[in-house]
């Protein structure tokens, strides 16, 4: 049988612990020494496989446990046993069958997507729509708390060709800040800067550090203050002349209409993570976009499997115009958990253009760096 009516007979987990390279700080929180993620496989009865990857971050979209919790025991039985052809019914279900957990049904959606393409032998992003674009600009983020060891990947960003980064911000004073945005004009000026506080700001204190971040002219500032502050946001875009992007202001469609209609932001980060999926993401970046707003591929602390997701979900979606950043598995783990490198040389993205996501998980790798499994009845 080689047709999408096939069954889908597996549903196997993996809760993988995998080691990074340095600590990171954002405005809301701590990542150091390793990251967690989920890895989800789907099996047809013809033996075609199709994987996904779960990124969550407790402080930002829900723990690694809620993720594996949600797929292998509220997910699971609206799977097994459905035909491979009714993804949108099986998203559907899956969105009923458990709140929140955006990040275990966004590895869902790609596992399902990866199955299909595999089956018809196509790339996931014409099962999206068909692909816009050929590469797709890298953006890395900057957030070591030792900026001599952010000095040194800069000038190994630039030998790679990479020229777009975003200066996590927040987490250490205004001072520390000031001093990283003037030492990149200063000693980095082929780089473009983007600056993004993750919520680090409080509301009585964001106007006067954001305006002076913004006499910098970086080409955006990112989420200052607390997703549910849309009134402080609002108060903040009137304040400056660079634009002011949205992020964990902003999960879905449902959150863009709302900031649509309170004018928080000039454009959002769409993350197939906190929007719960690849058709949901285009969702609503066409919806920014209906409206004016820009917008960027973001991502969690990812591997390559998700990396690959949400590549091939902006190679669909034109209306996110400003790069992706899928730097994580090329610059932050130790070790990817795809069978071949990330795609990603001379500053941009490739899309493969074999059937599926493109590229497998490692089991051998999978199986390394797992805590725990959970295999199909």
């Amino acid at each position: 049988m080689s047709n999408c009516d096939q069954i889908i007979t597996g549903f196997d987990l993996w809760y993988l612990k995998l080691p990074v390279v340095s600590a990171r700080d954002h405005g809301i929180g701590r990542v150091d020494g390793s990251c967690e993620v989920i890895v989800l496989r789907l099996t047809a009865e013809g033996g075609a496989e199709g994987f996904g990857e779960a990124s969550p971050w407790s402080v930002f979209t829900g723990s690694p446990e809620a993720s594996f919790a949600a797929l292998d025991r509220y997910i699971r039985p609206h799977v097994l046993g459905r035909k491979v052809a009714d993804r949108a019914g099986i998203m559907a279900d899956a969105a009923r069958a458990v709140a929140h957990c955006t990040e275990a049904k966004a590895a869902l959606e790609s596992a399902l997507l990866d199955l299909e393409g595999h089956i018809r032998g196509q790339p996931v992003y014409d099962l999206l729509g068909g692909k816009t674009r050929d590469t797709i600009p890298l953006s890395v983020s900057l957030a070591n708390p030792d900026w001599a060891q952010d000095r040194e990947l800069l000038t190994r960003l630039q030998s790679d060709g990479v020229r777009i980064v975003k200066l996590k911000t927040g987490f250490a004073g205004p001072e520390f800040d000031m001093m990283r945005l003037e030492a990149m004009a200063r000693d980095f000026q082929d780089f473009s800067v983007r600056v993004d506080y993750n919520q680090g700001l409080s509301v009585a204190d964001a106007s006067a550090q954001v305006r002076a971040v913004a006499a910098l002219h970086p080409d955006f500032i990112e989420q200052p203050v607390g997703a549910v502050h849309f009134d402080a946001m609002a108060a903040l875009r009137s304040q400056i002349d660079v634009p002011l992007l949205a992020d964990e202001s902003v999960f879905g469609p449902e959150d863009l209409a709302r900031a649509v209609r309170e004018d928080i932001c000039d454009g959002v980060s769409i993350k197939i993570m906190k929007s719960a999926g690849l058709t949901r993401a285009q969702k609503t970046a066409r919806l920014a976009a209906n409206h004016g707003l820009s917008a960027y591929g973001g991502d969690m602390f990812e591997a390559g499997l998700a990396h690959l997701a949400g590549a091939h979900m902006i190679a669909a979606t034109p209306e996110i115009t400003l790069g992706c950043e899928f730097y994580q598995a090329r610059y932050y783990l130790r070790e990817d958990i795809l069978e071949a490198p990330f795609p990603c040389e001379g500053g941009v993205v490739t899309l493969p253009g074999t059937p599926g996501l493109g590229i497998r998980p490692d089991i051998g790798k999978l199986d390394h760096y797992s805590l725990g499994k959970a295999r199909a009845a």
